[in-house]
């Protein structure tokens, strides 16, 4: 890359944020008639991982700063991306990485998703179920009794992928489901927890990781209840108030219409109908990205080529995404 352009991405998650913020609660001069601008990365794997870096590091350099961001909010991969994001992390060095392989230093042993069986244990949860809830509960109960890698063993792996270990000011909002209850937490610096043990959480796909601890409960990756948590991106935060008037949603997976769970653009259809004069753009992984996560998103040889197609894409879109951003 140029100079200019690693200068530009690596100013991502180092602009201005909005003040107002004293110990954490929301002040007077916070709450401006300024849109809050929301980011919203949905979950995908370590394939997943290196295409919403690489879309965001091609947005960059069309111009597009969504480090700007006054919320982010991230589920599985989206948690680990979101979090180097929001801690300042420099995308294009974790860009490059993911480009020469480098990035399965940090992403343990090749996992085995095999989504037969997932899609199995899915059904069977949904069986019957009273609700979505119960249907979770009944999922974290098939990952706590699955045989998987020890917590100690795979919270290694999270820790290192996040260079920064404390939780940003940004307003950074985490999702993951508890194992026991099928309730979904959204962890943020207000919630007291370790910023890695949230990520892990957010991570921990079911039969394939172990539930992680995340203070005193156990909880499974976030996509369990939606692949991307648009909604979250509305709730009032720390640092200000009121739903996000500009939304962009990066989304290396998007669960087909009709099935157990919203596709993207229903996730989307649905918050538009609460907050009709908000504008909302969603990047999704198309053909060539898609083909580019292969059949097994887990694995770390699927990233070369994932961060590639994730910053074509977002070099594509940049001059439709600075027109919503701005």
């Amino acid at each position: 890359m140029n100079t200019a352009v690693n200068r530009a991405i690596g100013d991502i998650s180092r602009a201005p944020r909005a003040a107002g913020v004293e110990g954490g609660a929301v002040t007077a001069d916070a709450r401006t008639t300024t849109p809050v601008r929301a980011l919203v990365l949905g979950g995908g794997g370590l394939a997943g991982i290196a295409w919403e870096v690489g879309v965001l590091v091609g947005l960059a350099e069309g111009g597009v700063d969504l480090g700007l961001a006054d919320r982010i909010v991230g589920t599985s991969a989206g948690s680990v991306v979101g979090t180097l994001l929001a801690t300042g992390v420099d995308l294009a060095a974790v860009h490059e990485e993911h480009l020469a392989g480098d990035g399965s230093g940090s992403s343990g042993p090749p996992a085995n998703l095999d989504m037969e069986v997932l899609g199995a244990e899915l059904a069977a949860a949904m069986d019957g179920a009273a609700d979505a809830g119960e249907m979770r509960a009944r999922l974290g109960a098939w990952a706590l009794a699955a045989d998987t890698p020890p917590e100690a063993e795979r919270l290694e792996v999270i820790d290192a992928r996040l260079p920064v270990k404390e939780w940003p000011k940004v307003d950074l909002r985490i999702t993951a489901v508890d194992a026991e209850t099928g309730h979904l937490a959204v962890f943020t610096r207000e919630t007291r927890v370790r910023l890695v043990d949230a990520v892990a959480g957010s991570c921990a796909v079911p039969g394939v990781w172990p539930p992680m601890t995340v203070g005193p409960r156990r909880y499974i990756d976030g996509g369990v209840a939606s692949i991307v948590h648009v909604a979250r991106a509305d709730d009032d935060g720390f640092d200000v108030v009121g739903p996000a008037g500009r939304l962009i949603v990066v989304a290396p997976l998007d669960p087909p219409a009709g099935g157990p769970f919203r596709s993207v653009t229903q996730e989307i259809e649905h918050r538009a109908e609460q907050h009709p004069d908000t504008t909302a753009v969603a990047v999704i992984a198309d053909e060539t990205s898609v083909a580019a996560f292969g059949t097994n998103v887990l694995d770390p040889a699927t990233m070369p080529a994932s961060a590639r197609a994730g910053r074509e894409q977002g070099r594509a879109r940049a001059a439709e995404i600075a027109q919503a951003w701005a």
